[in-house]
């Protein structure tokens, strides 16, 4: 670079330093431009909070007209009813040493019942139902439509308290209002140390409300039943949809099956029935018609069935229309069902048997039972002890029933002897014969038969006992855990039809003494006559039992266990000790010379005979 080129870079240079010098803005000029550039700021501020204010007030203004139209639109589908459609569910404890029911203001209904001195199997809280699944409530028409109860709130009365005591009873009040003095109320009442609680619905001022033309209200009652113990097939039999005709007897929807039901004659009562606990809802008058479905569940479900119940409430539209009800949330325990009256008959929710079954539990089973509770409270040993005061009640029959087997035992080679005589082909002969040995030697043939007929009620009475006894659950004795179920010593990696995949010590027990006095009768009957097969049969009963109680209550295989084994020695000791054949054959022998007296009846048809010159034949 040359000389002229540096000395006019070094100008340009000179140039742009003194230009700026002479154009730098003063003092008042920095200080008005930095005021300038605040008020801008200012200024950008206050309309960014201006427009976002205005976005606000739009979109408050819309969610405004939105909430109005809302409103209105709810006015306009739900009428009356529009302030109860929303809301926030809370809950109301009412409860008792016994009873825990949980009350939701939404629907004002009964949303779950605890059993307190009560738990599942699996060792937890004892609930008979609850969830949103269950229906309780009222349904009707209204001036908009059709109205239910259960999907609106409801408003708990003295609400400061929720629960009010009055002389140690325990009530709630919860209602649906429809205006000043118009309402729907809920009042439950729950007295101390009771499974039983009181239940009023109160129609209040709501005539120009529910229709004009509506003649009844329908209540509406829906739960599912939770499986509560260890076996769940066997706890579905004794799972079951009762009800009460009015001063008529108990029915019951088929267990097994879904089955529907309009009931069109009035009804006492309704009972949502488990094996050992119930739900029954029980009127102070009656119910007129009422329609009850039952419909049962998979077996991997955990509900066993869901029942549901639809009842006619009269509606007169009176200014005040109250229905007063009460429900059982307890035990199907026989003496506590009848405490709360006989009449109602709520003590037929445990299964004891038909007629004369039934019969033989309540007269003998349950008072023997109840006697001997109150010396200990081992079951196992109250089972064992019911055992021997029965089987040595029937010791007279069982006496009587070996003795006429021995007096068949002892005719053998006589009724061998006719046999031969008469051959098949005169089987009348035949039959006369035998008859007429039967008879000089006393003999029935139906008397080892008879006593066994009358000790059947009793062995039929203890096979509805024992799964109905509440007594029993959850009751130890020795390897059995809960006698009201099955025990179970092996389980099995796979299932066996009709058995199950587990393996109960006392039904085996029960099956192999029953093999055993087969046995036993074979040896004993083994000179008789004997239908064709029926031998085989009789070795086959005890293999039918080993499938039927595998899974029954270990209870009753414990009972029949033990009263056959009493049976064997029972046998033994009368044929060791009692009953000699060689005795038994000379007092036949002895019966044969004595005359035999005619009947009436024979000597009358013997006289007809010899009027119409009929002569009997020479002996």
């Amino acid at each position: 670079m040359d000389r002229n080129s540096i000395t006019g870079l070094v100008l340009i240079g000179i140039i742009l330093i003194g230009y700026t010098w002479l154009t730098k803005p003063t003092e008042e000029q920095i200080r008005a431009k930095q005021v300038q550039d605040s008020i801008e700021r200012v200024e950008a501020q206050q309309a960014l909070q201006k427009e976002e204010a205005e976005q606000v007030h739009a979109l408050e203004l819309a969610e405004g007209l939105k909430a109005e139209k809302d409103s209105l639109q709810m006015v306009q589908e739900y009428g009356v009813f529009a302030q109860g459609v929303q809301g926030k569910e809370d809950f109301v404890s009412l409860e008792n040493e016994l009873i825990r029911v949980k009350l939701s203001n939404k629907g004002g209904r009964v949303y779950s019942v605890e059993l307190k001195t009560y738990q599942t199997h699996d060792s937890l809280p004892l609930i008979l139902w609850e969830g949103e699944q269950n229906h309780f409530g009222l349904s009707f028409y209204s001036q908009k439509g059709v109205v239910n109860t259960q999907d609106l709130f409801f408003t708990p009365q003295d609400d400061a308290k929720k629960v009010v005591a009055t002389h140690d009873a325990k009530s709630v009040s919860m209602r649906l209002y429809a205006g000043e003095e118009k309402y729907i109320e809920y009042k439950y009442t729950l007295e101390p140390d009771s499974y039983m609680m009181d239940f009023r619905v109160n129609v209040v001022g709501m005539s120009d409300v529910i229709a004009r033309r509506s003649n009844y209200l329908t209540f509406d009652w829906k739960a599912d039943l939770p499986s509560q113990e260890k076996g769940r097939k066997f706890e579905n039999q004794y799972t079951a949809l009762y009800y009460k005709y009015f001063e008529d007897d108990v029915e019951q929807l088929s267990a097994g099956s879904n089955e529907m039901e309009e009931l069109t004659t009035k009804v006492k009562w309704l009972g949502f029935k488990q094996q050992f606990f119930s739900s029954v809802l029980i009127a102070e008058d009656t119910f007129k018609g009422v329609k009850i479905n039952s419909i049962n569940h998979e077996e991997t479900s955990p509900i066993l069935k869901t029942m549901s119940a639809e009842i006619s409430l009269p509606y007169m539209g009176s200014q005040l229309e109250t229905y007063p009800m009460q429900f059982y949330f307890g035990p199907n325990h026989y003496l506590t069902l009848r405490k709360y009256g006989k009449d109602i008959e709520m003590h037929k929710l445990v299964d004891l048997g038909w007629k004369i079954f039934g019969w033989v539990n309540r007269f003998v089973v349950i008072e023997i039972f109840n006697f001997l509770e109150k010396f200990t409270g081992n079951y196992g040993l109250i089972i064992l002890l019911l055992t021997l005061i029965i089987k040595l009640a029937l010791a007279p029959l069982t006496y009587k029933s070996y003795l006429s087997t021995a007096k068949m035992r002892v005719l053998k080679p006589q009724i061998d002897a006719i046999n031969e005589k008469y051959p098949k082909e005169k089987a009348m002969e035949r039959q006369q014969a035998t008859m007429a040995l039967y008879k000089k030697a006393g003999v029935n043939p139906m008397g080892g038969c008879l006593p066994m007929l009358l000790q059947f009620p009793i062995l039929i009475a203890m096979f509805r006992f024992f799964p109905a006894s509440i007594e029993l659950r959850q009751k130890s004795f020795l390897w059995a855990t809960d006698l009201s179920t099955y025990d179970s010593i092996l389980e099995l990696p796979f299932e066996i039809w009709q058995y199950g995949d587990h393996v109960s010590l006392f039904c085996l027990l029960m099956a192999i003494t029953n093999l055993v006095y087969t046995r036993m009768n074979q040896q004993m009957t083994s000179s008789s006559q004997q239908m064709p097969g029926m031998q085989t049969m009789m070795y086959l009963m005890p293999l039918m039992f080993l499938f039927w109680f595998n899974n029954y209550a270990s209870g009753l295989s414990y009972y029949y266990f033990i009263a056959t084994l009493f049976t064997i020695v029972q046998t033994w000791a009368i044929r060791k000790f009692m009953v000699d054949d060689e005795k038994v054959l000379a007092m036949m022998e002895a019966s044969k010379k004595r005359p035999v007296k005619k009947s009436k009846f024979q000597q009358r048809l013997e006289e007809m005979a010899k009027q119409k010159g009929y002569q009997p034949p020479k002996k």
